[in-house]
């Protein structure tokens, strides 16, 4: 597969793309089993936003149902497959962004929201606020009767035991990267990005985190320009990676800057940060996304990253490793 799709007269312009976090994700460690697994839950998902832009949604609405899918299912890190902090609990992220208006919304650190990603919907829709956190975001979430789960939701073994297996080798870490469901190392994150009918575009961005974080640790899926960022007059990004890396670097607002200042390309700006300026200071991870005429990029510096696409045709294209 080619890294870059564009849209020529005789194509469709590719209308939704995604991802499931990057990291060291190896073929050698996957069985065929949970190899399928994985690309039969993005194809889902690919699918439930593509049913919302085809019926003439909103890209905002197809990101948001997109990422619910992920965040229901366990093989990924957000919602449902959250990982565990230090204390054996969980602390959610997500953000979302519509690229017609700018406004935004997130929520950090929560615990008992079912979906984050409607409550950043909710925050962007409902309040003057773009973002909250911890126990307020978890009482607006609340307030808006959004679904809420009790702690044993959330629940997985695996994920549970990772936990308890890096505090056994190395108690002193303040985070660490999660782990997927063949054992790779990887950054858990699931986002998505849409261009709709209209021509507008958003991003969204949903995580539980790194394995064992402390001290309430956030990473860049909440902040907008970091982990998250949609503009018309751009792009849309959502990104997945070492967070820390990513909110100094400002990612996805640099791609946008890139574009908009610099007149580059999204393949070009997207594939610069990540491969050169983020590279370059350690950062590992990726992004998806895709600019104003639906083309789009998902570059990755890490052996892995999950991700796919949709054509407005309703072609679906999963990946897992380098191409």
């Amino acid at each position: 597969m080619k890294s870059q799709i564009r849209k020529s007269e005789s194509e469709q312009k590719v209308v939704l793309v995604i991802h499931g976090g990057a990291g060291a994700i190896k073929k050698e460690n996957m069985t065929d089993a949970v190899e399928v697994a994985y690309h039969n839950k993005l194809k889902e998902a690919l699918q439930v936003g593509y049913d919302v832009l085809i019926n003439k949604g909103s890209s905002t609405d197809a990101v948001q149902a997109t990422i619910i899918v992920m965040e229901d299912s366990p093989l990924f890190n957000a919602g449902k497959g959250s990982v565990f902090t230090n204390s054996g609990t969980i602390e959610m992220d997500a953000s979302i962004m519509d690229g017609e208006t700018l406004n935004a919304g997130a929520i950090a650190s929560v615990t008992t929201i079912k979906n984050p990603i409607t409550a950043a919907r909710e925050v962007m829709d409902h309040s003057k606020h773009v973002m909250l956190v911890g126990n307020g975001a978890d009482e607006f979430a609340k307030m808006r009767n959004l679904a809420l789960a009790s702690p044993s939701y959330f629940f997985t073994q695996r994920k549970f035991d990772a936990m308890k297996r890096i505090q056994w080798e190395n108690d002193t870490q303040l985070d660490h990267s999660s782990e997927d469901d063949a054992g790779n190392r990887k950054m858990g994150t699931v986002g998505a990005v849409a261009i709709d009918s209209k021509g507008n575009i958003s991003a969204g961005t949903s995580t539980g985190g790194m394995t064992n974080k402390r001290f309430g640790r956030a990473g860049d899926t909440p902040i907008i320009g970091s982990g998250t960022y949609a503009n018309n007059k751009t792009c849309g990004v959502s990104a997945t990676g070492h967070g820390e890396h990513f909110i100094r670097n400002v990612v996805c607002y640099d791609i946008s800057a890139q574009m908009e200042y610099g007149n580059k390309s999204f393949y070009d700006a997207s594939n610069n940060i990540i491969n050169n300026k983020l590279k370059k200071c350690g950062g590992d991870g990726g992004v998806i996304g895709l600019d104003a005429e639906g083309n789009v990029s998902m570059p990755f510096n890490t052996t892995g990253m999950y991700r796919g696409f949709i054509t407005e045709q309703g072609e679906i294209e999963t990946f897992i490793y380098k191409e």
